[in-house]
């Protein structure tokens, strides 16, 4: 909504980027020259509450940046190379349909077309609408959007149901909480402000982190466990629970399935020695973690709560890492209190109606899905069915952020593929396009937000005019659809009726809504997308929302599942269990030989993933490459601080320089990623040595599975 001050206005906004916090903003336009003259946080969203991260306070230096794409581009120059000439959307539009038609009618047919997008944008109609709806009713190969968040939510559907959830206000009752592979200062500061004052009531905060991070800084006390390991810790925290019988009977008889056979397989297989032995923790550590873990109530005054995040789902057995880790609050009878059990995404609890947004009943029988991990493979034709002759890029920068770098890099530098790229800045992706469209910041368009760290509704109103020819999502595959000749139903309801229709808002479809028996699901009841538009609505959940305080899981059972059927009808371990890395020093002492060091690569605190790395600020308060590495594996090779070294395995290397600190445990390695190829100087990332293997659960990425070895140079 807008306010006139004088000669300003203010506009209610959302931040757009893959963040829980999805915070409120504020933006004030001057009204005589249309431009925007401030952003600030908004101080009347009840969670975000008026202040935004260092990324999103210098968020008008990535909308008015010299390098904006502002006009179409097409490739003159060789692949990667980034060199373009510009031209009209009319030329580019038909330059793409044609293509798309070409290929449709060749033999391997419109599968021969990749769609490849991610979370470059949250917001319902920019990251999945009318996108979807386009490359379904086309026929395009489906794109598994898998490398971020996938293998921790099938692994908390097996045990919950549904993704492990609190009401993250009402956290601050919670009086042990548990930071579990989760930087929770850097990646969620509006949660880690909730943290803090809980902490200010008596709450104790513990970080379980490989790495030293922030949020570990920040901390009563790091537990500083070996990466891939997590599954193995929390197994042995049951082990001590129901040695000791901390558990709360109560809750586990009515609540949950399995429970004697979890207790049998933590008592016989997980003694405290030999998780010590797995996670590089004391038995002393353990023991006094599950101690305090379990009798929070007596020892602190409240309930525990586990704050879980996506880094530790990043290898191997990252799926069932968290389906161990969310069965704990089970034992203890946590999910009872609200603030409290476990929090991984809220996102669920949103029922917009993803099916009208995405249309999946447009997608032809048959129709193959590429992994999105396995781009390098889907480029070199490694994968079943057609080749990929097209690849259409959006909301991502798979140059950057995919595993495997050299080789993607590799495929996109085919003279055969076709490529498009739509971005904001010609991107390391965008510099191997064939044709490049200049889309829209979050100011210059409309959109509607849920969120997955807390239960607001908001929609994004447009504040400033599309500066060039910048085009949102929604309306380059409008262009597109026209094109191609699609059926204009699908495509041309404007962005605010999609967004109604998303949230059945009865005050704008109140008679079709009833017809087709869509009337709004309970915790949208009543919102409408006017009060959206005026600031954050809070999902009709009631205060203090403990979802799990009586059961009611939404599994088969309807109950906690310790012991899954379902798995145990695919023929997989029904029960929680420790599942290595694929890289790991324990179980590939032969790789470990060569390449003995476990290598994390989170964020950079001024980026997000490869986000913001070109807005001058941000890339300065990022400074150098670094790599975090402890004295003892600095001395042993010869490195000392300060001094440039290669990091490396048989996939790739890239360069960056030593910081030797006590940060990392002995064989483990950190570099912040991620950079752009064109702000480094071997034009590499971290992600040459990343792998394309994928996660026990949810086909997920497993970039922190990644041994590699360090020289100095």
């Amino acid at each position: 909504m807008r306010r006139a001050l004088d000669t300003a206005i203010t506009v209610k906004a959302v931040c757009p980027h893959d963040c829980p916090d999805t915070c409120g903003m504020v933006v004030t336009v001057d009204t005589t020259s249309g431009r925007a003259i401030d952003l600030r946080g908004d101080k009347e969203h009840p969670f975000t509450r008026g202040f935004l991260c260092q990324k999103v306070n210098n968020y008008l230096e990535r909308v008015y940046h010299p390098d904006r794409l502002l006009h179409p581009l097409k490739r003159v120059g060789r692949k990667g190379e980034g060199k373009f000439t510009r031209i009209s959307w009319e030329e580019a539009v038909r330059t793409i349909s044609e293509k798309f038609k070409e290929i449709s009618r060749s033999d391997d047919g419109p599968q021969s077309i990749l769609p490849y997008s991610y979370a470059g944008t949250m917001g319902k109609l920019m990251y999945s609408s009318l996108d979807r709806r386009f490359f379904h009713r086309l026929g395009a190969s489906l794109l598994d959007r898998t490398i971020c968040a996938t293998a921790g939510a099938v692994g908390c559907d097996v045990t919950l149901g549904t993704r492990a959830m609190i009401d993250p206000e009402a956290a601050v009752n919670a009086r042990y909480i548990v930071n579990w592979g989760s930087n929770t200062s850097v990646t969620n500061i509006h949660f880690w402000k909730v943290e803090h004052e809980a902490r200010k009531l008596g709450a104790r905060i513990v970080t379980i982190d490989p790495y030293k991070s922030p949020t570990a800084q920040k901390s009563d006390w790091w537990i500083p466990i070996r990466p891939g390991t997590d599954a193995a810790l929390a197994l042995g925290v049951m082990h001590i629970i129901f040695r000791e019988g901390w558990q709360d009977d109560a809750y586990l008889s009515n609540h949950c399935v399995g429970e004697k056979e979890l207790r049998d397989r933590a008592l016989n297989e997980y003694p405290p020695e030999k998780v010590s032995h797995i996670t590089g923790l004391s038995v002393e550590e353990i023991e006094r973690f599950a101690r305090e873990y379990a009798r929070s109530q007596e020892l602190f005054g409240g309930p525990a709560l586990i704050r879980l995040n996506y880094g530790l789902q990043r290898h191997g057995g990252g799926g069932m890492a968290v389906r161990t880790i969310v069965c704990l609050p089970a034992l203890t009878g946590d999910w009872k209190h609200p603030g409290a059990g476990a929090f991984l995404s809220t996102s669920k609890a949103y029922p917009f109606d993803d099916h009208y947004l995405t249309r999946p009943d447009l997608i032809p029988r048959g129709t193959r899905t590429i992994n999105m991990v396995n781009l390098a493979e889907a480029l070199h034709g490694e994968l079943p069915g057609p080749p990929v002759k097209a690849l259409f890029v959006y909301n991502s920068n798979p140059a950057a952020v995919n595993p495997d770098q050299s080789r993607v890099l590799s495929g996109l530098a085919r003279e055969d593929l076709f490529t498009v790229v739509h971005d904001q800045f010609q991107t390391d992706t965008a510099d191997f396009a064939d044709i490049v469209l200049p889309a829209t910041t979050q100011l210059e368009h409309f959109d509607i937000h849920n969120s997955y760290g807390h239960l607001y509704v908001q929609s994004n109103n447009q504040a400033i005019a599309p500066l060039g020819e910048s085009k949102p999502n929604t309306e380059v595959f409008r262009l597109l659809a026209r094109a191609m000749g699609f059926e204009p139903e699908l495509f041309e309801e404007s962005d605010e009726q999609i967004a109604a229709r998303s949230i059945r808002d009865g005050a704008v479809f109140p008679s079709p809504a009833r017809r087709e028996g869509k009337e709004q699901p309970e915790a949208l009841r009543g919102i409408t997308l006017d009060a959206t538009k005026a600031g954050p609505v809070r999902l009709n959940l009631p205060a203090n929302w403990a979802p799990f305080a009586n059961g009611e899981f939404p599994t088969l059972s309807g109950k906690c599942e310790l012991y899954s059927e379902r798995e145990a009808r695919a023929g997989r371990d029904p029960l929680p269990h420790y599942v290595p890395p694929h890289e790991d020093p324990q179980t590939k002492p032969e790789l470990a030989a060569k390449y003995p060091l476990q290598l994390l690569t989170p964020p950079a605190t001024p980026f997000l993933n490869s986000t913001f790395v070109n807005v001058d600020t941000l890339r300065k308060n990022a400074g150098e490459r670094t790599l975090e590495i402890h004295p003892t594996d600095a001395a042993s090779r010869g490195i000392a601080d300060g001094q440039m070294v290669n990091v490396f395995n048989g996939r790739g290397r890239f360069r960056a320089k030593a910081l030797v600190r006590e940060s990392v445990k002995p064989g483990v390695v950190v570099s912040l990623g991620l950079w752009w190829r064109k702000f480094t100087d071997d034009g590499a990332n971290c992600n040459t040595t990343t792998s394309t293997a994928t996660t026990d659960f949810g086909g997920g990425a497993t970039f922190f599975d990644n041994l590699v070895e360090v020289a100095a140079l």
